[in-house]
């Protein structure tokens, strides 16, 4: 078997949902040996499975590891080259599903010890802390608009061949301080992939007493981050390229 792109984002991703979710799981579920430890260290756990699926998406062969369908598109945009969408997309969207369903095999026996439906949910998709669709909306477009900003800056182009070397690490930070600073309001979705293919996953696994997966609200988490990602490509493609 041979490495590719296809498999980088994949894989990638795959640790990403895996790492990231898996901090939530555990700092929520219950009888969990990190439970109730709080929001940084939920934000420092996504921070560093950011940098691992990075890592983990070059060494199976993805160049770009992008990870996320905002920031595929947010560079289809500034590049006008749309090549990337369709097979870095699809890639992701597996990934974070199998991504997810780790998450389940892993935390299995403190499903049923958590009593809170929404702490389930939790594990897997994002949620509002107010539910008001306009601020959600803006939230998760500003969010990504900044992640598309800040990757842009950390970009070889930016940073030479010290990008490469560091670039990972300074993903995560990124991450890092935008969970900090922007994801009080909405858990900083920031990607499509991220969002719906565990909330999917939430809807189809046989997880005990898990409630809604809450549809309603998860167009927000897939097309705040996109319409994100179309301004900040727009902004790179218009200003440094």
């Amino acid at each position: 078997m041979q490495t590719s792109p296809f498999l980088g984002e994949l894989i990638g991703t795959m640790v990403l949902i895996l790492l990231g979710n898996g901090v939530v799981a555990n700092v929520v579920l219950k009888q969990t040996k990190g439970e109730s430890s709080g929001w940084i260290v939920i934000t420092a756990g996504w921070a560093f499975a950011v940098t691992m699926g990075v890592f983990v998406s070059k060494a199976f062969g993805s160049v770009d590891a992008h990870l996320n369908p905002a920031v595929t598109v947010a560079f289809a945009v500034a590049t006008n080259d749309f090549s990337h969408l369709v097979p870095y997309i699809t890639a992701q969207i597996i990934g974070a599903f199998l991504g997810a369903t780790l998450v389940w095999l892993h935390y299995l026996p403190h499903w049923a010890a958590t009593p809170d439906e929404g702490a389930k949910l939790a594990c897997f998709a994002t949620g509002p802390a107010i539910r008001k669709p306009g601020a959600n909306f803006l939230s998760e477009a500003m969010a990504t608009l900044v992640l598309i900003l800040g990757l842009a800056g950390i970009s070889s182009k930016n940073l030479g061949e010290l990008a490469i070397g560091v670039g990972p690490y300074l993903v995560g930070i990124l991450v890092w301080s935008i969970g900090l600073s922007l994801g009080g309001t909405t858990g900083y979705a920031m990607s499509p992939a991220r969002d719906f293919s565990p909330r999917l996953a939430h809807a189809l696994l046989p997880i005990p007493g898990k409630g809604s997966s809450d549809w309603s609200y998860a167009w927000i988490p897939v097309v705040g981050p996109l319409v994100g990602a179309v301004l900040g490509g727009l902004l790179i493609h218009w200003f440094t390229l």
